[in-house]
């Protein structure tokens, strides 16, 4: 049996119901959907989101992601806004855990790393291996530390230690430049972590840079060297990466057509729509959502 059946199977023997399982353990929640469309956690705290039964297509900033059991988002900037499930499992069901962590956790881990390990995993030095099997060694700690939430006098203890393990394991593994990176620029973002989540709540409504840089009292251009340097885009881009982004999960998953779509993201000119649509996936927006859709009946 696999360390993702073994992770399955110890899941399932809680009692799940419906939606959010909050556990023992503060930081560790597990999740049961038989609907299609999934809210993703909402905290302010770092988080992975692991499918365990069922396969996951997340909406991002960056673009579509797609999951399957075993594989693991992590939270940053460019958190999913939401999730659709793309495949039940054979119990009908969706299965997913999430574990959370501050950035106090990640830094304490980051600290402690021997010598220059912190700036290979910057640098993307770590050997192929060595990363595959920090991403397997993920899901086993993940298995140990549920198995000791039901054990209150070592659950408190060792739940911090694995907690410790597995923020380790990340760090090392396929992901763990990007997620480094991440920590680096959101220490030195402060404000601008606050920024851009306003910005995730609030992108269908009409905004300034000279209004977000006045909120802050910077002057517009810290503000946007700031925001770019921490982000990777503008503001404005960053906007509308999720317009256009939510614009095409709605085409897609609700049916809606280019003009719905566009007015609902918040757009007053569906010819600019399209242009930018155009522009962020390659193709006009009826072409790309019936590329996708045959795409998903294979």
């Amino acid at each position: 049996m696999t360390d993702i059946q073994n992770l399955c199977n110890i899941v399932r023997s809680f009692p799940l119901a419906e939606g959010e399982n909050k556990t023992k353990l503060p930081y560790l929640t597990f999740y049961r959907f038989k609907e299609k469309k999934i809210e993703m956690p909402q905290t302010g705290n770092f988080y992975i989101y692991m499918v365990l039964d069922g396969s996951l297509r997340l909406y991002t900033p960056s673009g579509i992601l797609d999951y399957i059991p075993g594989q693991y988002s992590i939270s940053e900037i460019d958190t999913p806004i939401c999730g659709h499930i793309l495949t039940f499992s054979e119990k009908s069901d969706f299965l997913a855990l999430a574990i959370e962590f501050t950035l106090n956790d990640v830094i304490s881990v980051v600290l402690d790393l021997e010598e220059n390990l912190a700036e290979k995993i910057i640098n993307l030095q770590i050997e192929d291996k060595v990363m595959t099997d920090s991403d397997k060694n993920v899901t086993s700690s993940v298995y140990r530390l549920i198995s000791v939430t039901d054990e209150p006098v070592r659950s408190t203890f060792m739940g911090k230690h694995i907690l410790r393990e597995i923020i380790f394991n990340i760090l090392c593994g396929s992901c763990g430049s990007r997620f480094l990176q991440s920590i680096i620029n959101i220490q030195q973002a402060g404000e601008i972590y606050e920024a851009n989540s306003w910005i995730k709540e609030n992108f269908r409504n009409s905004f300034t840079v000279e209004e977000l840089a006045e909120q802050r009292n910077m002057s517009v251009s810290l503000f946007h060297q700031k925001f770019k340097s921490a982000v990777g885009m503008g503001p404005l881009q960053c906007q509308k990466r999720l317009r256009l982004t939510e614009a095409r999960r709605l085409m897609l998953d609700e049916n809606k057509n280019v003009t719905e779509a566009s007015l609902e993201v918040g757009y007053e000119s569906v010819s600019q729509f399209t242009r930018d649509y155009g522009k962020m996936f390659g193709t006009a927006p009826k072409e790309d959502i019936l590329t996708l859709k045959k795409l998903l009946k294979k």
